[in-house]
């Protein structure tokens, strides 16, 4: 029992560093509430304030991707606890953004500014938007089981791990990867564009497409044609409102919590 409630316990806090870590991406993307944000003055030699930048977004991108990979979870699982790999696979998330949020070199500049008040409001808008358009779809996908707590909670209630059930609830209808759309719209929607801030969104945009490519690899070779049909009916990252409902089912980070 004792092993049981460390595994949970190991889990929620996890998962509680990790959640207080995404809301710190947003105000570090934004500029908002706090300490040091993405934008600011140019302090070093503008190539070493990019190849920083560019080292820094590759540190985060290799973990991120690399341990997500089937292949890596299945030699990674040999020396953690199947219950507790995606709690530590967030925890490593966590080690990768901590110098990314600390060594960060802003590069001063605007790239646009817009002065008309209602396009300004409208673009902060799509900015929240995107952060909603991700909540939600953690949601979609099973939040619990995304940050790990549905796998250490079913440990601890002495239970084997289900795999979720297909769907495609609300936004999947429209678009294969909503939370990577919801990434990208607040990536680049903000009525002052820096080069600091046009750095990070082009940045973390050309690393979620490439991420997506991978992603869309495991997919078909777990699902199948089932995941073929699907893809050829809904986009894979803009989203179209047609009435035509979608062959076959998927959610976007099903291999991921395999």
């Amino acid at each position: 029992m004792m092993k049981r409630f460390a595994v949970l316990l190991y889990g929620i806090v996890s998962y509680a560093i990790a959640f207080a870590f995404l809301l710190y991406f947003i105000g570090f993307t934004g500029n908002l509430f706090v300490p040091k944000g993405v934008e600011g003055d140019l302090g070093i030699p503008f190539w070493q304030a990019i190849l920083t930048n560019v080292l820094l977004v590759v540190l985060f991108s290799v973990q991120h991707s690399v341990m997500a990979r089937p292949w890596f979870k299945q030699w990674w699982t040999k020396f953690i606890p199947n219950p507790i790999e995606r709690s530590t696979y967030l925890l490593f998330t966590v080690l990768a953004l901590v110098p990314f949020f600390y060594f960060w070199q802003p590069l001063g500049g605007t790239v646009w500014a817009i002065e008309n008040s209602f396009v300004s409001g409208a673009m902060m808008a799509l900015f929240a938007l995107g952060w909603v358009i991700l909540f939600i779809s953690t949601f979609l996908i099973n939040h619990f089981d995304l940050f790990g707590l549905r796998q250490v909670w079913m440990y601890f209630r002495g239970e084997p791990y289900t795999h979720l059930k297909f769907g495609t609830p609300l936004f999947y209808k429209w678009v294969r990867h909503p939370l990577y759309f919801g990434f990208i719209l607040a990536f680049w929607s903000t009525p002052v564009m820096t080069i600091s801030r046009f750095a990070l969104a082009a940045l973390f945009t050309l690393y979620i497409l490439r991420a997506i490519l991978w992603e869309e690899k495991d997919l078909v070779a777990h699902f199948g044609e089932t995941y073929r049909r699907y893809a050829e009916k809904v986009p894979m990252i803009l989203p179209t409102f047609s009435n035509k409902k979608p062959v076959g089912t998927a959610y976007e980070t099903v291999i991921k919590r395999d």
